[in-house]
């Protein structure tokens, strides 16, 4: 049949390929909590690793989707052989970076046809590769069984069977092998020396927060604490990979499917639940789901005493644990087994002093402490309490002023210690009082003990990022912050404090990439927690620093509005003024602050970079002299 009109039918030209799709675990939530380095990271492991590796093997990258990638090869072999050598790389490069930090891809490979149409690509054995790349795990291969027939015993690498999957828009199912390219998949299939042996991946986890339930709203502390606990109780066993309480926290009341939550989290295995209270009952439902494919693999229901509530929290741990098979050694099961305190209601008043610390404000610390030490009151042996108790007077102290006497806070943290002597917390305010004391070496000390029994505890990297700014060690002090940030992706402080960091290191572009990010976490919180001032001033600051002057007169005008009196939000407001040029009301409010804190507000005072422009105003080094 002849086309109308004398136009040439278009051809389109078909080839048959091996298609490998490559998607970067997790980039989601390695983007949320910190997007200057994830962007950065990406970007190096192509130039150095991903892309020379995918073209030694003649391979052809055609698509890039931010952190998904299509790569065409004329060698089923060749796809084979680049992919383990992609995975095995990765596992060396990732080698001392903390597991949430990890950049793991995940592939799928298929033989099939392409299509290619002018500068696109498309096709059924396209669409197959992107579908089986969903099915492999954090580091694995996927594989059809067209590639897997193609290899048959020409590569050292062992298959699993995993039968016939169904995938998302493909009619029929797919019959799916798994490459073994660990260490029992002898040598690099490419015969390359020196490749990285990988420990064996361990099985990813996101405990999502658990639904209040109750009749009462005010309950919700209730049952983010029953999360927060299974997720330590998880953390404990070193079989699992565990996501932090602060980044599936960012998950809450977030509408969506398990699947796409585990694929943005880069995570197998989603744990979701609810928690109903009343009276003295609780009921606790929990469901283990496996995120590729939805499928529930474990659920239970508990209607309890409320003082059987430890015992629930166990057994939950315990029961993920067994589903996954995961080997529980004998100290990671006492430490399931040995619950924080035996009193319900301390443990209540706890989680009730750790809702009010997440935001950051003197009221909110004021109540947090008062939660605090009437959890210890109840249990004197509560060592979470006693540093809960310590975190709380250290900021009290340093940054607004409360009369605590520093000799106190010391013998808080250590009755802590006495209990846990592994409690990093306790160890992160034990270091700031430290330092308060301007006992320098020993703080260091004790920060680099915390972080040495837990790295990922977000006040000892936080702590210990603010003291290195007041000795002037800019480059730990850049290090310390990120990781922060990275712990805690609501965190806004931390990559806004980075501000003055990378201005006093002269690298301005990473000051501004931080401004920018920190700007977003910023509005999120205020969002959340409209009442909270000392964000609105902050924020107020580093507009002022970004140039926008309108919103930095709004949100500084909120934030004094809110709560004038507040000293940090009077030291944030002065930070604001100079950066904006109006020199004389910023120095009228450091005369007003610099006499109520104490030393480690005063040394970050004269470290700070929002003052460059004043520092040489005759009235400031006046009182930067009196600040000395």
């Amino acid at each position: 049949m002849r086309p109308e009109d004398g136009m040439q039918e278009e051809r389109v030209e078909r080839r048959l390929a091996a298609i490998l799709a490559a998607d970067v675990v997790g980039y989601s939530r390695l983007m949320e909590a910190n997007e200057e380095e994830t962007l950065g990271q990406l970007r190096r492991h192509r130039r150095e690793f991903f892309d020379p590796t995918v073209a030694g093997y003649g391979g052809r990258i055609f698509k890039v989707m931010g952190d998904g990638f299509l790569v065409e090869f004329a060698s089923v072999l060749n796809a084979a052989r680049c992919a383990v050598d992609i995975q095995r790389g990765m596992a060396g490069r990732n080698a001392g970076v903390p597991d949430d930090r990890h950049f793991r891809f995940r592939i799928g490979i298929n033989l099939g046809d392409l299509i290619v149409d002018g500068e696109d690509f498309y096709g059924d054995g396209v669409n197959m590769a992107v579908r089986l790349q969903t099915l492999a795990g954090p580091g694995g291969i996927a594989c059809s069984a067209a590639v897997r027939n193609e290899i048959g015993n020409k590569l050292d690498l062992g298959f699993a069977d995993h039968g016939d999957r169904r995938v998302k828009n493909i009619s029929q199912p797919v019959h799916v092998y798994f490459a073994d390219w660990g260490e029992g998949a002898g040598a690099s299939p490419a015969g390359r020396p020196g490749t990285v042996a990988p420990r064996p991946a361990r099985p990813s986890v996101a405990v999502l927060p658990f639904a209040n339930m109750s009749n009462d709203p005010e309950q919700e502390f209730f049952s983010d604490g029953i999360t927060e606990d299974i997720i330590t109780d998880l953390s404990d066993v070193s079989g699992l990979f565990v996501l932090s309480r602060h980044t599936v926290f960012a998950y809450k009341r977030r509408a969506g499917d398990l699947e796409r939550i585990a694929g943005e989290l880069g995570v197998e295995y989603v744990v979701e639940g609810s928690v109903r209270k009343s009276g003295n009952r609780v009921r606790i439902t929990a469901e283990l789901t496996e995120g590729a494919t939805d499928g529930h693999i474990w659920a239970a229901r508990f209607d309890r005493e409320l003082t059987d509530i430890f015992a629930v929290q166990d057994e939950i741990a315990k029961a993920i644990v067994r589903q996954l098979r995961v080997k529980l050694l004998p100290e990671e099961r006492a430490a399931i087994e040995q619950p924080p305190t035996s009193n319900v209601e301390a443990y209540t008043h706890y989680l009730r002093g750790r809702e009010y610390y997440h935001i950051a404000s003197r009221a909110n610390h004021l109540m947090a402490r008062q939660s605090f030490a009437r959890a210890a009151e109840l249990d004197p042996l509560y060592a979470r309490a006693y540093a809960g108790i310590a975190i709380c007077d250290v900021r009290l102290q340093s940054n607004y002023g409360t009369a605590i006497a520093v000799a106190d806070i010391l013998a808080t943290a250590e009755k802590a210690l006495a209990i846990d002597p592994k409690l990093a917390e306790a160890h992160a305010a034990r270091g700031f009082a430290l330092a308060l004391a301007l006992r320098r070496d020993e703080a260091a000390a004790a920060f680099e003990t915390g972080l040495a029994h837990d790295p990922d505890c977000h006040e000892a990297n936080r702590f210990y990022a603010e003291f290195c700014v007041t000795l002037g060690r800019f480059e730990m002090a850049a290090k310390l912050f990120i990781r922060a940030t990275e712990i805690k992706p609501s965190d806004y402080g931390s990559p806004l404090m980075l501000i003055n960091v990378f201005r006093s290191l002269g690298e301005e572009e990473k000051a501004q990439s931080y401004a920018r990010m920190g700007i977003r976490k910023a509005e999120e919180e205020l969002r959340r927690h409209p009442e909270n001032a000392n964000c609105a001033c902050l924020g107020a600051t580093v507009l002022a620093y970004l140039g926008d002057k309108q919103r930095a007169a709004e949100w500084l005008a909120r934030a004094l509005a809110t709560d004038p009196g507040d000293l940090n939000i009077k030291y944030n407001a002065a930070c604001t003024y100079a950066l904006l040029g109006e020199a004389e009301q910023a120095i009228d409010l450091l005369e007003s602050w610099v006499p109520q804190v104490g030393t480690e507000m005063r040394l970050w005072f004269q470290n700070d970079s929002d003052f460059d422009s004043i520092r040489e105003h005759p009235r400031y080094r006046s009182l930067s002299d009196r600040a000395d």
